[in-house]
């Protein structure tokens, strides 16, 4: 099936670009987003997707505001791959790695975007994201991420927000490989179904310079992937590799949530330092979105040729129902400098560290 992308020398395999390399089908490539007014006042994640092994393109934007977690999305049957297009929802890529443009257009749901994105620092790619377990590949991705800022409006019925660069920060990042999607596959061998026990990711901007730091572990602490990295806007500057980082997380009462965290860089080049993080507000982005904790939207799977849905949830009445991985704009402080940004954990199944001891134990 030849497309638009055939037109450019992009090839890796000599297969149109409809197709990838591998016929898994968990293959997929996607774009996430998001953007706070650095401040608790509302956050906004974003994100489309393309899965061509399971021939399903789909988008989504939540906003959580308030008690208010609101989602409009997407899906569609995936045709060529250069139509970056679901339904009301566009991408436009302005200036490779560094300007590009998101559009929901006006719908039922009373949701919509136009947001011009630019990078603070260069896009730098992350580790390589690899599990293997009984035999079979269930994680091999690519990704790289940016701190940014953003310019444009965004509309909740019939308020305006305007949204600016001097306020709106966010991160993206851009990812790409396998990874479970679609819908639930036969759980066969795989009764244990968990690859890992703790996520904890933060990308952080300050005025001068972005951290991005990753860490994933087992049950045991031991570590399946970290990274930790200082980017200076100032693209003369060499980026600095910040050594084994460390993290000390506090939870709310009964919930596995964030109250507070201490990021720490003991082997950072020129003295180790701390980083302090206070959640402003969280977005249970695995709630509407497609990320794996809903029956009936999932990423990558199959909805019809084309649908379009709009989700809204109570934060307070529907607490119970918001559960899994949570995005949370947060304020960082090192010293006297204060930063904005993600702060992105799941802790699911025990966790030695932290007295975790059971799949669904809350601390």
């Amino acid at each position: 099936m030849l497309s638009a992308g055939d037109e450019y020398p992009i090839h890796q395999v000599a297969e149109p670009i409809r197709h990838a390399g591998t016929s898994d089908r968990n293959f997929y490539d996607r774009y996430y987003w998001n953007l706070h007014p650095c401040s608790g006042e509302y956050f906004v994640v974003m994100g489309m997707g393309v899965y061509p092994n399971l021939g399903v393109h789909d988008a989504f934007l939540l906003l959580r505001r308030g008690t208010t977690h609101q989602v409009v999305r997407a899906s569609r049957e995936l045709g060529d791959r250069m139509d970056v297009s679901v339904g009301p929802f566009r991408v436009e890529v302005i200036e490779p790695l560094r300007r590009v443009r998101f559009v929901l257009d006006d719908n039922e749901w009373g949701l919509s975007a136009d947001l011009s994105w630019e990078g603070a620092i260069p896009a730098f790619e992350e580790p390589r994201h690899y599990v293997r377990q009984h035999g079979r590949v269930y994680f091999d991705t690519m990704r790289f991420a940016q701190t940014g800022r953003w310019t444009g409006t965004l509309r909740v019925g019939d308020e305006v927000l305007d949204v600016n660069p001097d306020r709106c920060w966010g991160t993206r990042d851009r990812s790409w490989g396998i990874r479970p999607v679609g819908e639930s596959e036969p759980m066969g061998i795989r009764q244990d179904p968990l690859f890992f026990n703790m996520w904890n990711y933060a990308p952080m901007q300050f005025e001068d310079f972005s951290i991005l730091y990753i860490v994933q572990e087992r049950a045991d602490g031991s570590r399946t992937m970290e990274e930790a990295v200082r980017i200076w806007a100032d693209p003369d500057r060499p980026v600095e590799w910040l050594g084994r980082p460390e993290h000390e997380h506090t939870f709310r009462p009964g919930r596995r949530e964030v109250d507070s965290a201490v990021l720490r860089f003991p082997a950072a080049p020129g003295g180790g330092f701390d980083v302090r993080v206070t959640p402003l507000l969280d977005a249970h982005i695995g709630i509407g979105t497609g990320y794996g904790f809903d029956a009936d939207w999932r990423h990558g799977a199959w909805q019809g040729p084309l649908v379009v849905q709009g989700v809204t949830l109570d934060t307070a009445t529907d607490a119970d129902r918001l559960f899994g991985i949570v995005d949370s704009v947060a304020r960082f402080e090192l010293g006297d400098q204060v930063g904005y940004g993600l702060h992105e954990y799941l802790f699911l199944g025990p966790h030695e560290r932290y007295g975790l001891t059971s799949f669904l134990e809350v601390p």
